[in-house]
């Protein structure tokens, strides 16, 4: 069964979201474990955090993902820049997991003149001293467009983080079509083999997530602007082909693409009935 979910606005309650979600007629949602722009988080009550667990229950909602922010920086080698990024990192793996949350995805980080090796180091630390090992939650590294010194383009760069830590059993991938197809992997003209070159590289048994966006940029343009789905360069059809692909099928879909709620729920309505259709 196809589970798709969206992106939702980190001003409302995690029960409100959970709501809007219903109301969307999507299967799971992804929300940004604080705000996404800086470093302030909502404390949750008890009676906030039930509700939300009644409503994933009641509508047997998919796995949700977490998204940490974007201020954040594991690969960076400045010392203030890099000791808040450890500190979002071990306080929202902590508070994610104690939300029964299934996954917390995060961009890996920028090297910022350092060397991809020595940032891929800092990410390797910085895990370390977040995740215990302990955690029901599994901390997903997102594939990456490769903008500026941006880590993570390469699957080979993914591998060598998780290959790094003291925990890799939990750690996993999140695939974005929109980063990928940025990248310069040709999920259009060749999922098959960019399928091929991740189970490789990586194994595909470590996917649990995939961002689905089109993408405003050209094949190989290293720069992330996401589009809606059939809006962009990668086009409907190339898509579709990804939610339809046996290796992908099962997994979660969460789209990022720049829309409203209300924008989203025609989204995946169009995106149902085209999957729907019979394939010629």
């Amino acid at each position: 069964m196809l589970t798709i979910g969206t992106h939702m606005s980190i001003a409302e309650g995690i029960a409100k979201m959970a709501e809007n979600v219903v109301e969307m007629e999507a299967d799971t949602m992804q929300i940004f474990s604080r705000n996404p722009r800086g470093s302030g988080y909502k404390t949750y009550s008890r009676q906030e955090i039930d509700r939300f667990l009644q409503i994933r229950e009641k509508y047997r909602l998919g796995p949700v993902l977490a998204h940490a922010p974007y201020t954040m920086n594991l690969a960076s080698p400045k010392e203030a820049v890099y000791e808040f990024a450890c500190m979002v990192i071990k306080e929202d793996v902590a508070r994610m997991d104690a939300l029964s949350i299934e996954n917390m995805v995060f961009h890996p980080g920028s090297h910022t003149g350092i060397g991809a090796q020595a940032g891929i180091e800092n990410i390797i630390a910085g895990l370390d001293q977040a995740i215990t090992g302990q955690e029901k939650i599994t901390v997903l590294l997102e594939t990456m467009s490769g903008k500026g010194t941006e880590i993570g383009a390469d699957f080979e760069e993914l591998r060598a983080i998780r290959d790094g830590v003291k925990h890799p059993e939990r750690i996993g991938i999140c695939l974005d079509t929109c980063h990928v197809f940025a990248a310069g992997y040709d999920i259009v003209n060749n999922l098959d083999g960019v399928l091929s070159e991740f189970d490789r590289i990586l194994g595909l048994d470590l996917l649990r997530a995939v961002h689905l966006n089109d993408s405003q940029m050209p094949f190989g343009s290293r720069k992330d602007r996401h589009a809606v789905i059939g809006g962009g360069e990668i086009g409907l059809e190339s898509l579709l082909a990804v939610l339809r692909h046996p290796a992908l099928r099962e997994l979660p879909f969460y789209l990022e693409t720049p829309l409203d709620d209300a924008g989203h729920k025609s989204e995946i309505k169009m995106i149902r009935e085209k999957l729907s259709e019979p394939q010629t």
